[in-house]
């Protein structure tokens, strides 16, 4: 059985020009979810809130790499 990775430990692991394309794809990613909802479109109302997460652990990560510098 092989061991799971947190979502956090992934990111970690990613230099920060790579931690910015996660950025910028999960940025797009969000706002087509939230035009879907707008229009009414959107089927799964928690992909929203998981994107939002996301989108904040990257954030957070790229802070504690430019801190560590």
């Amino acid at each position: 059985m092989a061991t799971k990775t947190s979502k956090g430990a992934e990111l970690r692991a990613k230099d920060a020009a790579a931690l910015g394309t996660e950025l910028k794809d999960l940025l797009k990613a969000h706002f087509s979810l939230r035009m879907q909802n707008a229009t009414q479109q959107l089927a799964n109302n928690s992909a929203l809130g998981k994107t939002r997460r996301d989108i904040a652990r990257v954030k957070t990560i790229l802070r504690e790499k430019a801190a560590a510098k």
